[in-house]
């Protein structure tokens, strides 16, 4: 397996020749223009300089109320930064979750922790009704249905004390199968049509609920987590190589296996907790990476993070506006978009094919 040379940050990839600190400058700066278009954009459109204004206001303390302020920093600023990190989240957890089981077409769909995290949401949705389901209990239980989900897949997928990534990706599947199918189930069984109507929506992922206190929360795990990842990401090169390889070059890879499983539960839980199944985002955006900048986990995983929050930005944006003010969910816009996007560059890739090495 080809990795990049960590003095000078350079790789494969379409960007192999370009220092991977100059790839995360140009995405950073187009993630913070991106963020404060986005609060711009909507039914009510407002002046850039207006934003910059009333966001700096508030951030330095010295914020004086105005026309737009309610809208920028109540509504449309947690939203926003709730899609950042939620687009980074999905996309670094698929990341890992490829580099785990070896499978460039894995996801935390695949490993059964979306479904997991849907049914202990919809639990509390048919159970106890749209308007019970507040700020914390959805959430909350979204969380541990990620983890119980979690939990069984490795309880399952251990074999001679061992995790197989075959073993683990099919058990994912079987427990993923059957968790849609009690989620299905839940719905079936509901009579109320307004919790009906946000089960839906739910399942197809949105930020239009997004409130300071989920969004800073999201963060502050995300960040955690993705910042822990990062460290650690030389040893993802190690994973790929598979179990004697890795053995070889002194890595555990049963005991790496169950830690990344860890990791890709919380990432998933707490992302699906606060804005619902957003789907392809940890297939495309790995994929993507991997087209850009190689397969080098320490190049990958930090522009990962960075496209998967662009990525969500403005499919989020675009689903405010496309049928304004009637809000799309952001699941149809990442498939709409992501999908073609992805199709397109895999087929002007001098490769022509995705790989982990």
């Amino acid at each position: 397996m080809r990795t990049a040379d960590p003095r000078q940050g350079r790789g494969s990839g379409l960007l192999g020749a370009v220092p991977v600190t100059v790839v995360l400058t140009v995405l950073a700066a187009a993630l913070a223009v991106s963020g404060l278009a986005a609060i711009g954009l909507g039914p009510v459109p407002i002046p850039p300089a207006d934003v910059v204004s009333i966001v700096g206001g508030h951030l330095s303390g010295t914020r004086t109320a105005g026309p737009y302020d309610f809208i920028v920093w109540d509504l449309r600023a947690p939203r926003v930064l709730q899609g950042v990190f939620a687009g980074a989240g999905l996309a670094v957890a698929g990341l890992l979750t490829q580099a785990m089981v070896r499978n460039p077409l894995a996801e935390p769909y695949v490993l059964g922790l979306t479904s997991g995290a849907g049914v202990g949401a919809v639990l509390v949705l048919t159970t106890f009704g749209a308007g019970v389901a507040g700020l914390l209990t959805l959430p909350l239980s979204a969380f541990a249905g990620a983890v119980a989900t979690a939990l069984a897949v490795f309880g399952f997928s251990r074999a001679h004390g061992r995790i197989q990534p075959g073993r683990m990706v099919m058990t994912g599947i079987a427990v993923g199968q059957m968790l849609a199918g009690v989620m299905s189930l839940l719905v079936l069984r509901d009579g109320d049509a307004d919790a009906q109507r946000q089960v839906l929506f739910w399942i197809l992922g949105s930020l239009a609920g997004a409130q300071w206190p989920l969004a800073l929360t999201c963060a502050a795990i995300v960040l955690v987590l993705v910042a822990a990842s990062a460290t650690r990401a030389g040893r993802l090169n190690l994973l790929v190589l598979g179990d004697d390889g890795a053995a070889a070059l002194g890595l555990d890879a049963a005991r790496a296996r169950a830690a990344l499983l860890v990791v890709v539960a919380l990432l998933t839980g707490t992302v699906v907790a606060v804005s619902g199944s957003i789907g392809f985002i940890g297939l495309i955006v790995p994929n993507l990476t991997r087209l850009l900048v190689g397969a080098d986990h320490r190049r990958a995983l930090p522009v990962t993070a960075l496209l998967g929050a662009l990525v969500i930005v403005w499919s989020d944006t675009a689903a405010r506006l496309v049928l304004a003010p009637t809000e799309l969910p952001i699941g149809i816009l990442t498939a709409a978009v992501g999908v073609p996007l992805f199709l397109v560059v895999l087929r002007r890739s001098a490769a022509g094919t995705v790989g982990l090495s």
